[in-house]
């Protein structure tokens, strides 16, 4: 999947937005430095984001910043939390996994996800995850932009177990993709 292909399964305008914003960044390929990114020039995604500090690698990951809406999202203020804290249980391997991939790789990853954390199963929430260098070549800030619905409900059934559902929905993309140049 290209660039093009990348974006075009993209749900959310905010996110397309935002990947073109980080795409243009790029220049030729490169993933862009945190000294280049400018919020001021994406003010309306401001609460959808979040930047997620990755010194010293995943496990000491935390979330230096995080948007307004987020609170909604995860049921709890975000930044200055350590990922290990914020995605706990079922959900937390996952969010390795995503994490995982945009730091070792360098690939921007989207998808979408029922229960995002813990206890949050009546949410479907729109992710993206875009990597940041910061003055070398290793990945140093995940940029993320969260956007979450209402989970439907079938049944009654559905209603019981909504906060212990937690999972993948058929919907997770890279950028590029696995074996492609970079």
């Amino acid at each position: 999947m290209d660039g093009d292909g990348f974006r075009e399964q993209l749900v959310i305008s905010g996110q397309r937005e935002l990947f073109d914003y980080w795409n243009a960044l790029s220049g030729s390929g490169t993933i862009p430095n945190r000294s280049d990114f400018d919020p001021q020039r994406i003010p309306r995604l401001l609460p959808n984001i979040c930047l997620i500090d990755v010194k010293g690698g995943l496990a000491g990951s935390r979330f230096r910043l995080a948007g307004t809406a987020l609170r909604n999202i995860y049921g709890a203020e975000l930044t200055g939390s350590r990922l290990e804290t914020v995605f706990q249980g079922r959900p937390a391997e996952y969010w390795r996994r995503i994490h995982g991939a945009v730091i070792e790789q360098g690939a921007a990853q989207s998808g979408v996800v029922r229960g995002p954390v813990k206890d949050r199963g009546h949410v479907v929430m729109y992710w993206l995850r875009l990597p940041l260098l910061l003055d070398g070549p290793d990945v140093r800030f995940i940029l993320g932009h969260d956007f979450a619905a209402q989970a439907p409900l079938e049944s009654k059934t559905d209603s019981d177990v909504a906060g212990e559902v937690q999972g993948e929905l058929p919907l997770r993309y890279r950028f590029p993709p696995r074996g492609a140049c970079a």
